[in-house]
């Protein structure tokens, strides 16, 4: 079954595939040519999820999901939420975006987080969205050299380390996007009972 991963960011993609059954062949944008951005103008990560994966099958009549995620920080008012990526400008620059983030915490004793995907697919048949949330905290400063965007920053609950610290292997099995693709999957089976 060929199914589309509407991302250009590969960090997400390495995580994903090992995750995914062996009948499922994932395809990227790149993969089918396509290496524009697909904009994110939804208010929410769901609206975001949506929008990528239905203008993916739209263009391509292929079956596809999406993910949106942002981190939401309680002191912030669940800031930087939809804006993750861009959070200090356009560029989706991660350094910068931690940087800011950081700077915004200082002098707050309350550095409790959470970060959520959503996942949506959309087929020629339905669409369907899933959820996954991770609880943690923002660290003092950046530690580790994995993952990407603000898993430096971000120690989930009941982890000494904090996700940039985890073997990938570790981090797929607890991650918000790990959790939402499980429900992905468990969907998938429902509908590929034999395979």
């Amino acid at each position: 079954m060929d199914l589309v991963f509407a991302t250009h960011n590969a960090s997400k993609v390495r995580e994903v595939r090992p995750l995914l059954p062996s009948y499922i062949r994932l395809l990227t944008l790149r993969s089918l040519g396509y290496m524009d951005e697909i904009a994110e103008t939804g208010a929410t990560l769901e609206e975001n999820a949506l929008l990528k994966a239905r203008y993916v099958m739209d263009r391509y009549g292929l079956p596809c999901f999406a993910d949106d995620t942002g981190l939401l920080v309680k002191s912030l008012n669940d800031a930087p939420g939809v804006f993750s990526a861009r959070y200090a400008g356009k560029d989706n620059n991660a350094e910068a975006n931690m940087r800011k983030l950081l700077g915004e915490l200082e002098g707050h004793s309350n550095r409790e987080a959470r970060f959520e995907t959503v996942i949506a697919l959309v087929s020629p048949q339905d669409t369907h969205t899933f959820k996954g949330v991770v609880q943690g905290e923002i660290t003092l400063s950046p530690t580790g050299a994995g993952g990407f965007g603000y898993d430096p920053i971000f120690r989930p609950q009941g982890e000494t380390r904090t996700f940039a610290q985890l073997p990938l292997a570790e981090k797929n099995r607890i991650s918000h996007r790990a959790r939402a693709l499980q429900q992905l999957i468990t969907f998938l089976k429902t509908r590929n009972p034999g395979a």
